[in-house]
């Protein structure tokens, strides 16, 4: 069996959203806007933090796909690649969970 990524399902989501048409589920999220996808994030999330508590390990799969596919398509409709998260996620590799916390409450 391949391996399907995280990378694999971005390349997904901007083919179909090049695609446009009535057929694709992810062109017609796009096509209502970021502010709507957010909106489909949260209640992913939600969904997501209930599979978890309730121990439900298949529904907790299922939820966590479905927040990554929702997460994607989110970046997607305000410009923002996932190199562009990863690149983040690099940067905070130099130093410990506690020291970058505590510069983003610098930052502000």
């Amino acid at each position: 069996m391949s391996r399907f990524t995280i990378h694999d399902l971005a390349a997904t989501i901007d083919a179909r959203a090049a695609s446009g048409g009535e057929a694709s589920y992810t062109r017609k999220l796009l096509d209502k806007g970021a502010e709507h996808c957010a909106k489909k994030l949260g209640e992913e999330a939600v969904e997501t933090v209930i599979a978890a508590v309730e121990n439900d390990r298949d529904q907790l799969i299922a939820e966590s796909a479905d927040l990554l596919f929702h997460l994607l398509l989110l970046l997607k409709s305000r410009g923002v690649s996932l190199e562009d998260v990863e690149a983040a996620l690099a940067q905070r590799t130099n130093m410990s969970g506690l020291e970058e916390k505590a510069a983003r409450k610098r930052d502000i």
